[in-house]
C-alpha cells in the first residue's frame, strides 16, 4: 500500500484511479523481499514511473520517476511504521 500511496501524492491521483500494483510486481513477494535482511534494493515499473526501494540503516526509501528518466532526483524516506514490510 505505501508504494500506491507514494506514486498517487506524487502524481496527484487518487488511489483507486492507479492500475493495480499486481500488474507490475506481486506485493506479496516484495513484502517478503523487503522483510528479508538481504534486502537492499528493487527497482520495478509501475503506473509509467520506475520505482526503487531501498533499505539504509533500518529505513525504507522510495524513488520514483517517469520511465526513461534517472530515479535518484524524486528520491524520499516513506515511513512503514515498526513492520519492515512496505
Amino acid at each position: 500500500m505505501a508504494i500506491i500511496d507514494y506514486v498517487a501524492r506524487r502524481t496527484d491521483t487518487d488511489p483507486v484511479e492507479l492500475e493495480p500494483l499486481y500488474d507490475a510486481i506481486d506485493p506479496d513477494a516484495l513484502d517478503a523481499l523487503a522483510a528479508s535482511d538481504a534486502f537492499t534494493s528493487l527497482e520495478f515499473e509501475y503506473a509509467d514511473r520506475t520505482i526503487e526501494v531501498e533499505t539504509a540503516d533500518g529505513e525504507f526509501h522510495v524513488s520514483f520517476a517517469e520511465v526513461g528518466v534517472t530515479a535518484d532526483e524524486q528520491r524520499t524516506t516513506v515511513d512503514t511504521g515498526s513492520s519492515p514490510s512496505l
